[in-house]
């Protein structure tokens, strides 16, 4: 499957040569560049973070491209709970998590702070929404409205999350609620690229329980088959186990033709723990990206870091992985399919930008407060 999809037939090959091009061209370009980051947060918990400058020159001569975004919710500092220690990160309290929907502005004008040349190496996402809510797509587009020119996709968000779920102020999402599937459909409507966190299991499940958040997954999946998404770390968390036979559930997902728009990326360190924790799984994994090359990504999944070796320690803790990857395989997954996914995204949101900007609204119905009241009959 590899040789189908990225060797060149031999007389294209000759002729290539002949003009002073190489099959390997892509590969060269990136040479100095050691990945590209499809999962990278600039913000914590509480909002605090990395000054994207800073990232960007913590990236140089490391990180060709970069998906860049903020965290969707932000840690209560609820004094009863944690008295004057203030909790920045959620394992850190009881107290609930809220939605925190400045983080789209602040990426944004992060991102407008650039120059031309260094915006073309990073591609911001909207997280800031809840995918509970059936108003969140509205929240997308005004976000695309108001800082058009900015953003390729949305997320990462989370619909169910080891620890977070629960602790959501309003109650967790689900993946059958109405509210998500408006927010899909407004993605393939517009381009927007998906990054999607969903566990494959609960944790601490018990023997012989039916992993039923894999079901409503696939049906979801199913029920948006023009939207592209990406399933970060393959559904594992720091306690959510891969599944019994997991290889093999992805590999039939990704043979599956109604399942086209699904992308995988590999992130997050403990990812890589699962990944590596024995020669036979780093096999397993590695036969399943050498069979489907354009299907996986590269992220550190790293939060609001001060130099670029925390990145680089997840990109090494996949060593073992990277080692059983062929060549083409390799490179599809660290630069060639985030360039062909994210360039996509880009071209598609921004012509519908063009396409709605300044384009009038239907007027917002008055409420009893705006001191309306309705012609007498």
């Amino acid at each position: 499957m590899i040789g189908k999809k990225y060797a060149l037939p031999g007389m294209l090959t000759v002729l290539l040569a002949a003009l002073g091009f190489s099959a390997s061209a892509g590969a060269q370009a990136a040479d100095k560049y050691v990945y590209s980051d499809a999962h990278f947060h600039l913000t914590n918990y509480v909002q605090e973070g990395t000054d994207l400058k800073d990232y960007l020159k913590m990236m140089d001569g490391v990180v060709k491209r970069s998906a860049v975004f903020g965290l969707p919710l932000q840690q209560m500092w609820q004094y009863g709970n944690t008295g004057d220690f203030a909790p920045y990160y959620y394992l850190q309290t009881d107290a609930p998590l809220y939605y925190y929907s400045f983080t789209d502005a602040f990426i944004a004008m992060a991102y407008r702070s650039l120059t031309p040349e260094q915006q073309q190496r990073i591609d911001p996402m909207i997280t800031g929404f809840n995918p509970a809510d059936m108003y969140a797509a509205d929240h997308i587009r005004r976000v695309l409205l108001t800082f058009p020119g900015v953003f390729s996709g949305i997320g990462e968000f989370s619909i169910h999350k080891e620890f977070v779920s629960s602790k959501i102020a309003g109650g967790p999402a689900t993946l059958g609620d109405p509210a998500l599937d408006r927010i899909l459909d407004f993605a393939k409507e517009t381009g927007l690229l998906v990054i999607l966190h969903n566990d494959i299991d609960m944790p601490f499940p018990k023997s012989g329980q039916e992993p039923y958040v894999l079901k409503q997954m696939k049906d979801l999946l199913l029920r948006h088959p023009g939207t592209p998404i990406i399933w970060s770390h393959i559904g594992l968390g720091r306690i959510v186990r891969p599944l019994e036979g997991q290889a093999d559930i992805v590999d039939r997902a990704l043979s599956n033709p109604g399942l086209k728009h699904l992308y995988i990326d590999i992130s997050w360190d403990e990812t890589a723990k699962y990944i590596t924790s024995s020669p036979e799984t780093v096999q397993k994994v590695a036969d399943l990206i050498n069979k489907y090359p354009d299907r996986f990504l590269f992220g550190s999944d790293v939060v609001a870091p001060t130099s670029i070796d925390s990145p680089m320690a997840v990109y090494k803790a996949y060593e073992p992985l990277w080692q059983k990857l062929t060549p083409e395989a390799k490179q599809a997954v660290l630069f060639g399919n985030y360039e062909r996914l994210f360039d996509a995204a880009r071209v598609k949101v921004r012509a519908w930008e063009k396409a709605n900007l300044g384009k009038a609204r239907p007027a917002t119905p008055p409420t009893p407060i705006s001191g309306y009241k309705p012609a007498a009959e």
